[in-house]
């Protein structure tokens, strides 16, 4: 907007990149352009301004489609001033030269204008469409015939209003028919994730089963490998109690052979002694058989007299005495 200062019976209008001004004085074109900076007199100037930057017009109207039913349009107009002089020709963009302000509501009108064509052209395409196919594939036909509705009409070039690009963001129903349309997509996807979640799950059972059918191998392994080793300790036991009572029988024959050996070693050293004995029996008896019986007698009474106790008082009488004589003798009384 521009700048306009007052300094007595002069003013001074300063403008801006964005707006082209047109200052009339009496019908006659005094300055006009974008940037301008110029005194003039309230009184006999007549002011203009017109925006010449780029402007996003949102559009949000309802439609109805071949199958009589109601659609919202939801989209966005990029429009411009092409040719601001022809504009301000136009339409009333008349500013006030007291405050810079616009009289009327230029821009307003323009949007007007605007959406009004725009429905239009939208409008006539989508009666032509059911509902199915409006929202599968309306949305680029819509934005496409907007735009060459637009830019070929000719009220706007006549106006000097320049459409640079139009945006459908959405076509959507009601919202009983949204949900009703959404049903079966949903059901599918339901469908789908149900399918998913069965899978899932089949795999985790087939998965514990995997898991299961090791555990059980590993344990069928296990128990194959404890009855092995329940066989070998019983061969080892087996083994043990064998060689034990092997070595048990060799060492009762080695006992017993160390006896029979002993007895023998004995008995043969009894049967050497005895015959020791006997030979010297034998031959004390032939020494005794040579020699004469008084001897023997005399020895007798020797080794008696050795065996007797000690005799501290002996009595002789003279039976005793003929009794002995005569033993010696050989002679009874």
């Amino acid at each position: 907007m521009a700048d306009i200062r007052n300094y007595g019976i002069a003013r001074h209008l300063r403008g801006t990149p964005t707006g082209y001004v047109v200052h009339q004085r009496k019908g006659r074109l005094v300055h006009q352009g974008t940037g301008q900076s110029f005194w003039f007199r309230p009184l006999t100037a007549v002011l203009s301004e017109i925006p010449v930057d780029d402007r996003e017009l949102p559009l949000l109207f309802h439609a109805r489609t071949a199958d009589f039913q109601d659609v919202t349009v939801q989209a966005t107009v990029t429009y411009r001033f092409g040719d601001p002089s022809l504009v301000a020709t136009r339409m009333d963009f008349a500013i006030d030269p007291g405050t810079g302000h616009w009289q009327a509501g230029p821009l307003d009108q323009a949007a007007h204008l605007l959406t009004e064509l725009a429905q239009q052209h939208a409008l006539d395409l989508l009666a032509t469409m059911p509902l199915t196919a409006a929202l599968s594939t309306g949305l680029p036909e819509v934005r496409a015939r907007m735009r060459a509705g637009l830019g070929e009409d000719t009220r706007l070039q006549g106006t000097g209003i320049a459409v640079l690009d139009v945006r459908v963001v959405a076509l959507r129903p009601e919202a009983d028919m949204e949900r009703a349309l959404q049903t079966p997509t949903r059901e599918q996807v339901q469908q789908e994730a149900d399918r998913a979640t069965f899978e899932r799950r089949a795999l985790a059972v087939e998965r514990e089963r995997a898991i299961s059918e090791n555990e059980l191998q590993s344990q069928i392994e296990l128990a194959t490998r404890e009855e092995r080793l329940v066989e070998q300790r019983g061969a080892n036991d087996r083994r043990r109690a064998t060689e034990k009572a092997a070595a048990a029988r060799i060492s009762t024959d080695a006992e017993a052979e160390q006896t029979r050996i002993k007895a023998q070693a004995q008995a043969d050293r009894t049967r050497l002694v005895g015959a020791a004995d006997a030979e010297a029996e034998a031959a004390r008896m032939a020494v005794v058989a040579a020699i004469d019986r008084q001897v023997l007698l005399a020895l007798a009474l020797r080794e008696l007299a050795g065996q007797l106790p000690n005799i501290g008082t002996l009595n002789l009488t003279p039976d005793l005495l003929t009794g002995a004589f005569a033993q010696l003798t050989g002679r009874t009384g």
